[in-house]
């Protein structure tokens, strides 16, 4: 066995350590067998050193590469930087699978697909459903991934189009899904998608939801289904880093944060909780010395830092037009009111003119509005886990 071959089993096994092969869709465990992930990865790869991200190649460093390509269950393997961020990854294996799973696909479905990336994901689907249309806006990967699925003998029809308007040449769908986060699910993608079809889509970075679509068409509704970090659409404005929302101007505002802010870090169920109740605030969080601390901003010209003393204790620094400690405070405070409701007690409704979030009952639970976009909400989780596209 050489070491890729050992690679493989080891995240396979990985796999089914955690319980992450589904059983009600054993055709994927077989699908992922026969279609490997790294003829569907291209020969340069990119590694985050704690720094920077850097080139990993095939021809000079094959071990290294290898390693990227069959890494753990939650790890995506970079494939394209812009800006000095990623752009497109081959995607963490068990993302792929959870979402392939709540897509509850069938044979002779047809399906589109939003962004074909490196085509792994396309042809993974291609395996199970009567037909599969894949479209992705950057045209130099739609030949890479047209010819890789060529070459694994997979069926796929690669459009080269903005995902945002969907392909309705092929409409309508049995099933879509998308590699790729959105703020606002495009109607189009319900539009396209038949009555009592399935949507599976990342939503806001942070997590992936499945909608059914309604008998009438007119809506599309459903839960969440897991939590993960995705990479935004092309062009998604990523707003000012914290640096420059706060800029040289001192706090205009200094208070005792009495609790512990190691939720901020720890807790996914109130960090998605926080996404839905206060969505356009971003948090990031580092340890110290001193102890945990905890950068808010809203992309544009709030801020507010939790800083660690020392003794234990935590003092919110705050600047802008609002006072984002207080409203991520209040937010947790119904979080905790509410009996700390877990990330699968979310869901969302779309329907042509609106969006909303909605925890526990789409009609009498209490709701958000789903259509102000974080500019990049948990950028820093990018580099942790599950950047999806492809």
């Amino acid at each position: 066995m050489t070491g890729q071959e050992e690679l493989r089993a080891a995240l396979d096994a990985a796999m089914d350590q955690r319980g992450a092969w589904p059983g009600r869709s054993p055709w994927i465990r077989t699908a992922v067998a026969e279609v490997p992930r790294h003829a569907f990865a291209p020969d340069r790869l990119w590694r985050w050193n704690g720094r920077a991200y850097v080139p990993i190649d095939r021809g000079t460093a094959f071990e290294a590469w290898a390693a990227e390509v069959y890494g753990s269950p939650d790890t995506a393997a970079v494939t394209e930087i812009s800006g000095g961020a990623p752009s497109s990854s081959l995607s963490a294996q068990g993302i792929v699978v959870d979402m392939l799973d709540r897509l509850l696909l069938e044979p002779g479905h047809r399906v589109l697909e939003l962004g074909t990336g490196t085509g792994w994901n396309a042809a993974l689907l291609a395996r199970r459903a009567g037909s599969v249309v894949s479209v992705e806006a950057d045209s130099e990967l739609a030949a890479a991934a047209a010819e890789r699925l060529k070459r694994a003998g997979a069926d796929v029809d690669v459009r080269v189009a903005d995902g945002a308007d969907g392909w309705s040449a092929g409409a309508p769908y049995d099933r879509v899904i998308a590699t790729y986060a959105v703020d606002r699910i495009p109607w189009a993608w319900v539009e396209q998608t038949r009555p009592g079809g399935r949507i599976v889509i990342p939503w806001g970075r942070l997590g992936h939801v499945a909608l059914t679509v309604a008998d009438d068409g007119r809506s599309a509704s459903g839960w969440v289904q897991g939590l993960a970090t995705f990479m935004p659409a092309r062009g998604t404005d990523l707003g000012r880093p914290f640096e420059r929302v706060r800029g040289a101007a001192p706090g205009e505002d200094e208070r005792p944060f009495t609790r512990d802010p190691a939720p901020l870090r720890d807790d996914w169920h109130l960090r998605f909780a926080l996404r839905v109740t206060v969505p356009d605030v971003q948090i990031t969080t580092a340890e110290d010395e001193d102890g945990l601390n905890a950068w808010l901003h809203d992309g544009s010209a709030s801020w507010a830092m939790l800083a660690a003393i020392g003794d234990g204790t935590t003092v919110a620094h705050q600047g802008g037009p609002r006072r984002l400690a207080d409203e991520v405070e209040r937010a947790w405070d119904w979080w905790l009111a509410e009996g700390r409701p877990e990330l699968y007690d979310f869901g969302l409704t779309v329907t042509p003119d609106r969006q909303y979030a909605w925890c526990r009952d789409p009609e009498t639970g209490p709701r958000w509005s789903a259509t102000s976009r974080p500019h990049a909400a948990e950028q820093a989780a990018d580099r942790i886990s599950g950047t999806a596209k492809g």
